[in-house]
C-alpha cells in the first residue's frame, strides 16, 4: 500500500511540471530562460534547469505559495528535505548528487531574481547543498567491451549501425548527446578525426577516431545509412529504423540491451564506454591531460577520478615494491 502511494506521489509530481501558468512564478520563470538564452546556454542546460525550477513551483504552488517573493531560507530547506524523502516509482531515493542538482538550479534562479532586483533579498544565498560521496565508476574490462562489441548482429543491417555507434562511443568517449547531435560534416573518416561541436557547457572540440572505430563507421554510412535515410538533407550521422535521429533515451536504452545480451551485470549505458576509454588509455600510458582533452572536462579533478579505478598500474607497482612480495622473492 505504501509503495502505491508513493506511485500516485511521483506519477502526480511529474504530471503537473507543466501547470504552473496561472502562478506569479511563470513569468520570471520565462525572463529567466530567456536570459540563459542570451547567455548562450546550451538547449540541454535550458531544459534541465526549466524543468527542475518547474518542480519547485509546483511543489509552491500546493502550499500556497504563488510569487517568489514568498519563498524564504526556511521554506528552501523544507523542499531539500522533501526532496531527501521522496521515492521514485521503483521505491528507491533520489540520488545525492539529482537532489543537489534541483537545489542548484533553484540557488541560481533565486540569484538571478535579486540580481535583476525582482527581490530585496536572495532566501538562498545561504543555502547549504548536502555533501556528495565520492563513487568510483564500474569500468568495464577489456574482455567486456570485446564481447559488447561481438554481441551486436553484423549481418544485419541493424547490426552494422549499432556496431559503428559501440565503436565510436569506445574509440572517443563521447558522450550520447553528443553523438546523437553528431552531423556528417562532423566528421573526417580520412583524416580520422571527429568534431564535437557544443558539448557539455557549449564546448567545441576536435578528436582523433580510431581506425577500428572508422572502419565501422565507413561501412555504415556506405552499406547501411542509405537504407534507413528518408530524407536526403537529414544531416546526423546515425539514424533509427525509422530514419529518425536518435533521442538520448533510444540511443541509452539501445546500449543497454546490448550489455544484458553480452551477460554484462552492470548499471549504466553508454557512459560505461566513456569511462572504459579513459580508464584503458590511462593504463596504457595516456597522460592524464589528454585524456581530460578528450573527455572534455574543464577542471582536471574531474579526470582524476580515472586515476583511482585504473587498478593496472597499481597492482603492478604494489607487486614490485610491497615488502612481502620481495620477502617471497628472495625465499625462493
Amino acid at each position: 500500500m505504501a509503495i502505491r502511494q508513493k506511485r500516485v506521489i511521483q506519477n502526480t509530481f511529474k504530471a503537473r511540471t507543466e501547470n504552473i501558468d496561472h502562478t506569479e512564478f511563470y513569468p520570471y520563470l520565462m525572463r529567466y530562460k530567456e536570459a540563459l538564452l542570451i547567455q548562450n546556454y546550451s538547449n540541454e542546460t535550458l531544459i534541465r534547469r526549466e524543468n527542475d525550477i518547474r518542480r519547485f513551483i509546483v511543489w509552491c504552488d500546493d502550499r500556497s505559495l504563488p510569487h517568489p517573493k514568498d519563498v524564504t531560507k526556511p521554506i528552501l530547506e523544507s523542499y531539500q528535505k522533501y526532496l531527501f524523502y521522496y521515492r521514485q516509482t521503483n521505491g528507491e531515493p533520489l540520488s545525492v548528487a539529482s537532489r543537489n542538482r534541483y537545489m542548484t538550479g533553484i540557488k541560481q534562479f533565486f540569484k538571478w531574481l535579486t540580481r535583476e532586483n525582482y527581490l530585496l533579498y536572495n532566501p538562498a544565498s545561504e543555502l547549504v547543498l548536502s555533501r556528495e560521496s565520492i563513487r568510483l565508476p564500474r569500468v568495464l574490462n577489456l574482455q567486456e567491451v570485446e564481447r559488447l562489441m561481438s554481441s551486436t548482429n553484423t549481418q544485419k543491417a541493424s547490426g552494422i549501425r549499432d556496431r559503428a555507434i559501440l565503436e565510436l562511443l569506445y574509440s572517443t568517449g563521447i558522450r550520447r548527446t553528443e553523438l546523437c547531435s553528431l552531423e556528417i560534416v562532423d566528421l573526417s573518416l580520412s583524416g580520422l578525426t571527429l568534431f564535437v561541436r557544443k558539448g557539455k557547457g557549449g564546448k567545441d572540440r576536435l578528436l582523433p577516431l580510431g581506425e577500428r572505430a572508422a572502419k565501422w563507421i565507413s561501412y555504415y554510412l556506405d552499406q547501411v545509412r542509405p537504407q534507413l535515410l528518408i530524407n536526403i538533407n537529414e544531416p546526423h550521422v546515425f539514424l533509427t529504423d525509422y530514419g529518425e535521429p536518435f533521442s538520448e533515451s533510444r540511443l541509452g536504452d539501445k546500449v543497454k540491451r546490448y550489455l544484458r545480451k553480452s551477460e554484462i551485470d552492470v548499471p549504466g549505458s553508454c557512459h560505461l564506454l566513456r569511462h572504459a576509454m579513459a580508464t584503458h588509455m590511462l593504463e596504457n600510458g595516456a597522460d592524464i591531460r589528454y585524456i581530460q582533452a578528450m573527455l572534455g572536462h574543464t577542471d582536471l579533478s574531474t579526470t582524476e577520478i580515472y586515476t583511482h579505478v585504473s587498478i593496472r598500474k597499481l597492482q603492478e607497482v604494489h607487486a614490485a615494491t610491497h615488502p612481502a612480495k620481495l620477502e617471497s622473492k628472495e625465499n625462493n
